[in-house]
């Protein structure tokens, strides 16, 4: 096992597993599981840590009896920060899911090269392993978006996180108009602008991710640079839903915020 700092520990255990009961070659088993040779190799040499559906996918096709699919739980732990992994989890079923971002766009309509320019200008700088770590695992929560039956998504964005270039010009609009693709094609998605000129509205302690379970719970997440925080305490949640409520009345209605967003993709 070489390259990552994970490789000698649960990923390289879990390794052992690829390929389960049955003798192929590199090649032929990426051939099976829809992988090129070179990342079919990367992974079982524990260099790069696989997408979850690689390994649903390989614990199927290469026999591997359960043991790729028992390796999900810890390869989360690795991906995500530590107060971060059970809100990843309880996503993927949430019935509801909303959030208010102030400084960029929301993370479950991210491009993929505007998430890499987002943590390629983080500070302190992250290695390359690391970048490439969170960009996986970022776009492997998009997964959400198609889930079949789908949640229902509500987002609110600051005007000026529609204006800050990530990677250039080029890279903010692609990614404002996939924001745009994604508001026209998902009757379940409901996105928001706060316009700069609202410069006294609710959501001046800000940004936030809500989340209703399809038990009935209600979470909220919040970041900031002192760290972040799952709230579940109905008292504290029940007000910051409420605060949420007051955003959606003074923003944008949908309408103007997509031909907002539209103007300022335009303009680029």
């Amino acid at each position: 096992m070489v390259g990552r700092p994970w490789g000698d520990g649960w990923w390289g255990s879990c390794c052992g597993f690829i390929g389960g009961g049955l003798e192929l070659t590199q090649k032929e088993a990426g051939e099976l599981v829809h992988a090129s040779e070179s990342l079919f190799g990367a992974y079982e040499r524990a260099e790069r840590i696989p997408p979850i559906e690689f390994l649903k996918g390989a614990d199927e096709k290469l026999d591997a009896r359960g043991a790729l699919i028992a390796c999900v739980e810890m390869m989360e732990e690795e991906k995500y920060p530590p107060k971060f992994v059970d809100w990843v989890r309880l996503e993927r079923l949430a019935q509801i899911i909303s959030g208010y971002e102030v400084m960029v766009i929301p993370g479950l309509f991210q491009t993929e090269t505007y998430t890499r320019a987002l943590y390629e200008s983080r500070v302190p700088a992250f290695t390359e392993e690391e970048i490439e770590k969170h960009v996986q695992g970022r776009l492997e929560r998009q997964a959400v978006l198609t889930r079949n039956p789908p949640p229902r998504l509500s987002f609110l964005v600051e005007e000026s996180a529609l204006e800050r270039k990530f990677g250039g010009p080029e890279v903010l609009k692609e990614q404002l108009r996939h924001l745009l693709e994604r508001m026209r094609t998902m009757n379940h998605l409901t996105v928001q602008v706060m316009p700069t000129e609202r410069h006294t509205h609710a959501g001046l302690q800000g940004p936030m991710q809500l989340m209703s379970t399809e038990e009935g719970r209600n979470l909220v997440f919040v970041e900031s640079q002192a760290g972040s925080t799952l709230i579940s305490k109905p008292e504290q949640v029940n007000g910051l839903f409420d605060l949420f409520g007051m955003l959606r009345a003074q923003a944008l209605t949908p309408w103007e915020s997509a031909e907002l967003i539209e103007g300022k993709a335009g303009q680029l």
